[in-house]
């Protein structure tokens, strides 16, 4: 228990002349009358509401003093606990080339890849996850942090068409890995979401999944969409192309599997869905973390007992304690 302000306390020197003033005020407020002899009075006892009196000044001090500690604010201490959690390093690679924006999934490509890949960002509170982004080249837009609001916000802003085109694969994953290289956690690993085949940057796919697979980390593949012709949209929505696309499933299965992960297909919506649920329960690991409590105020439990004892002075001296003119 710390107090915020502990120069209240000095306002308890209020009491001494309270007290005094209270004394001198019973003294001298005794009726008197003058008597011959006061020796039938010997034996009588002081009345039950000279105590009652002597209660109601009680509670008044009892009032003022438990004010005096409310202003003083009392505080708990912040707490430092340790637990273990589950959590992980994950990196999101995600293609935004221009073949992203075809409809086949709703509303395209792109749009539910990023609905998903929020939900599953959502969902994994204790991790640290980056966010790289690839088509003709990669770039890294968000390293691994625990600031889920500005890795959504991230993922929100990303558009199909944003880098030059084409589907630079294995750069996309030498990216997630310079970015899991710094992690702290045990188990690392690496999202990859696609729709084609690699034809553009200058790091081959298994080149990259074998630099993966020695820092111990696992590559989980997507291939999302449906293969053949497509109609694909330019990114400001001016005009429709057609074009061929087809997911090199055997490539991503290799890549996968050689890193110790998982190659997964995603024709729809749905089941793209499905698949980020399975990964997720995929990958937990147990971490030791420190939570720190935040210091709590306590003043209001004394100023429950200040009223309390201002009602009960108040029901005495207004009930057993009653002054008629």
């Amino acid at each position: 228990m710390i107090f915020r302000h502990p120069w209240a306390f000095f306002l308890f020197l209020l009491f001494i002349p309270l007290i005094a003033w209270y004394i001198l005020k019973w003294k001298n407020s005794n009726p008197s009358m003058g008597v011959s002899s006061i020796s039938p009075f010997s034996k009588l006892k002081a009345s039950s509401k000279v105590f009652l009196m002597h209660v109601c000044f009680g509670l008044q001090l009892v009032a003022i003093g438990a004010m005096i500690v409310a202003l003083a604010r009392p505080q708990k201490h912040d707490a430092l606990r340790s637990s273990t959690i589950e959590g992980t390093d994950i990196v999101l690679a995600i293609d935004i080339s221009g073949s992203m924006t075809a409809t086949d999934l709703q509303p395209n490509r792109i749009e539910a890849a990023k609905e998903v890949a929020t939900k599953f960002v959502s969902q994994r509170p204790n991790d640290n996850i980056g966010y790289v982004v690839f088509a003709g080249e990669s770039l890294s837009l968000m390293p691994l942090t625990t600031d889920k609001a500005a890795l959504v916000n991230a993922i929100s802003a990303t558009k199909a068409g944003a880098l030059r085109d084409g589907t630079a694969i294995g750069d996309g994953i030498a990216s997630a890995v310079n970015r899991l290289i710094s992690g702290q956690a045990k188990s690392k690993s690496i999202i990859l979401l696609t729709d084609g085949t690699n034809n553009a940057g200058d790091v081959a796919p298994a080149t990259a999944a074998q630099i993966a697979k020695q820092k111990g980390i696992r590559i989980y593949s997507i291939g999302v969409g449906t293969n053949g012709s497509i109609a694909i949209t330019d990114p400001y929505g001016f005009s429709t192309t057609t074009m061929e696309t087809k997911i090199d499933e055997a490539a991503l299965e290799n890549i996968s599997a050689s890193t110790g992960g998982k190659y997964f297909r995603a024709t729809d919506s749905r089941s793209l869905h499905k698949v980020f649920d399975e990964i997720d329960a995929l990958e937990k690991s147990k971490i030791n973390v420190n939570n720190f409590t935040q210091t709590e105020e306590n003043f209001m439990p004394w100023v429950l007992v200040a009223l309390c004892a201002l009602a009960l002075m108040l029901l005495i001296r207004y009930t057993v304690l009653r002054r008629i003119p």
